[in-house]
């Protein structure tokens, strides 16, 4: 096929996945919608079941107290499996758009002859693919799919805005961006920026969720929407998996294979371009996450805490820094 012709593939299924990746993002609302009325109807039935427990017993189907409890018991469980419809549902649509996704970015690169990271529209488009596959890289083996709305919403975001106000047409890269250094470097940076995004998504989860759990100690009541997610500790020993696989690719594609690179085009390892800087404060952020769990032994609110200002950090140096300061990085234009 010709470029011309990899090219409109591409601008054809990339918005084609944005919507799916919409679609799967309603489905998980529902999800989340339907579960909460489980919990409600799950609390009523506990309410019958004191208000009845000293009745006599009355056939499932007759009137009285038992009736009640048999039909709203019988009404849960038909929600409860919408709720994991819906979920299946959403996840099975994530695959989709996926697919649609990475034929998409497989597509700009065969049109422009090239890995398709050249440029922020290009860069968008593989760094939330990367988003994506993190998440459903780790979306069975631990039970994900609760993170599945927040997921769907920024891909489909990044999507959306890097089609609607970033899109370039593929082209040649500039002589600095032609070593296969762009391959290593910037496949890793977006592979970790995938990962950092899924931790935190997951932090930010983790101190809703901690919080309900506290007012729940103290005598008052979890909303049924947070009765659905894993419990904090859980969420937090999770958080730091996803964290702890990112860090070390972070170090290598762009502390390692980054200055590499930089002497290659450039003639110098480090030279305080604002997109080195950036990279080296997320770099010293995310560090101090793993190193203030390993050696101080700080867990929960504290730890969610930088993993969330980690992922800001990494948001400006992938989009601030871009848009806003002038540097040697900035020749890819948007």
């Amino acid at each position: 096929m010709s470029t011309e012709t990899y090219a409109h593939i591409s601008n054809l299924v990339i918005p084609t996945a944005t919507v799916i990746y919409a679609i799967a993002m309603m489905s998980h609302a529902m999800e989340w919608a339907m579960g909460r009325a489980v919990v409600v109807a799950e609390q009523t039935a506990d309410v019958l079941v004191a208000a009845g427990g000293g009745a006599d017993v009355v056939p499932a189907g007759g009137s009285g107290a038992s009736g009640a409890e048999a039909s709203d018991g019988a009404e849960g469980r038909t929600r409860s499996a919408r709720v994991e419809a819906a979920s299946r549902i959403g996840v099975m649509l994530t695959w989709l758009a996926f697919a649609l996704h990475l034929t998409g970015v497989v597509t700009r690169g065969l049109a422009a002859g090239r890995v398709p990271w050249g440029n922020m529209y290009e860069f968008s488009i593989t760094a939330s693919l990367a988003v994506a596959a993190v998440y459903l890289l780790f979306v069975h083996r631990y039970k994900l799919q609760w993170l599945g709305l927040g997921v769907t919403l920024v891909v489909a975001a990044v999507l959306g805005l890097a089609t609607l106000a970033l899109y370039t047409p593929a082209g040649p890269l500039v002589p600095a961006l032609h070593s296969y250094w762009l391959v290593i470097h910037v496949s890793a940076a977006a592979i970790s920026g995938g990962a950092f995004t899924v931790g935190g998504l997951i932090s930010a989860l983790y101190l809703v969720k901690a919080r309900a759990e506290r007012r729940v100690l103290a005598g008052g009541t979890m909303s049924a929407s947070l009765k659905r997610l894993p419990s904090a500790e859980a969420m937090d020993g999770t958080a730091y998996k996803v964290l702890a696989f990112a860090f070390p690719l972070w170090t290598f594609g762009v502390l390692v294979a980054g200055p590499i690179w930089a002497e290659y085009a450039w003639g110098r390892y480090w030279g305080w371009d604002p997109k080195e800087v950036w990279s080296l404060v997320t770099w010293v952020v995310y560090a101090a996450y793993l190193h203030a769990r390993a050696t101080a032994g700080w867990r929960g609110r504290r730890a969610a805490t930088i993993a969330i200002v980690g992922w800001f950090v990494f948001i400006f140096n992938f989009v601030g820094v871009n848009l806003l300061v002038s540097g040697l990085h900035s020749y890819a234009g948007v």
